[in-house]
């Protein structure tokens, strides 16, 4: 078996592969509303044929008729197609930027909302929920960390992850400025580290789909790091719409290291508190 794309023979195989994964995408969104119309092409091709090879067919087409026929077929293209790489603190120097330059404001707030769409299986949210607890302000904050996928979202959950990560997980946290031991925020049970149950009192996990569902609350922050860069442009703009509806009068909004709302319709709507970092303030 091989992840190697296949390579088209000609323009008119091509086409038709283009075709099949339209038909796929277009089927997959009105027999269970998930909407990847407008995913990144590249990437998601990628992604399919990964299923088409760990399913032994050969065509998408053959795809087409196992995961519409089939739930669990789509429960596990559905693993494939959301984005699940996540460590705690990723890109360390964003929360460091995060303490230093948004944590400040925070502090003079009464209640603070953070929304973390497309939170995966929680590392990200369980590192925000550690920095808010050192910055004594966790008890005020309501974290509501969302995902499309709902087997993601239980391993998010129940906070447990692979003790063989914590090594890395330890380099960053203090890379990040944290001001405690990374260790004593998990208990080791032999292959994986179980986080305090604390971390989660004040986060409510949910499914949500960025591309089909609607705006849910108002929001202090909103994190959206290394997902928008899976959608093609015109998805990236209704995404972008959607945080804009979703955010409060000088909010912040987080991106990952590869995105931006440069050149985007709600571009005027900021100011860059941390541009390396991708940190914007709502001021408009």
């Amino acid at each position: 078996m091989t992840d190697a794309l296949p390579v088209a023979d000609n323009q008119q195989q091509l086409d038709l592969e283009m075709i099949e994964i339209q038909l796929l995408t277009e089927g997959i969104y009105r027999h269970y509303g998930f909407d990847f119309r407008d995913y990144s092409l590249p990437s998601l091709r990628r992604r399919i044929w990964k299923r088409i090879y760990s399913e032994g067919l050969t065509t998408v087409s053959g795809l087409i008729e196992k995961v519409l026929h089939d739930s669990s077929s789509m429960e596990r293209l559905l693993l494939d197609l959301s984005i699940n790489t996540t460590a705690m603190f990723r890109d360390p120097t964003f929360y460091l930027a995060f303490r230093r330059k948004v944590v400040p404001v925070l502090r003079t707030y009464p209640f603070v909302r953070i929304w973390h769409a497309g939170c995966s299986t929680g590392e990200e949210v369980y590192s925000m929920a550690i920095l808010l607890q050192e910055e004594g302000l966790y008890d005020r904050c309501r974290i509501y960390a969302t995902d499309i996928n709902e087997a993601v979202l239980q391993k998010a959950k129940n906070g447990i992850f692979p003790i063989n990560t914590m090594q890395e997980n330890t380099s960053n946290y203090i890379a990040a400025g944290g001001t405690g031991t990374f260790s004593d925020y998990y208990t080791a049970r032999y292959d994986y580290s179980i986080f305090r149950p604390s971390l989660r009192d004040n986060v409510v996990f949910a499914q949500h789909n960025l591309v089909t569902d609607a705006s849910f609350n108002h929001f202090n922050v909103i994190f959206c790091r290394n997902v928008l860069i899976y959608f093609n442009n015109e998805l990236q703009e209704r995404v972008q719409q959607l945080f804009l509806d979703s955010m409060e009068m000088f909010g912040i909004l987080g991106l990952g290291k590869k995105e931006s709302i440069r050149f985007t319709r709600v571009a005027d709507h900021y100011e860059e508190l941390d541009a390396e970092e991708k940190i914007y303030r709502r001021v408009r």
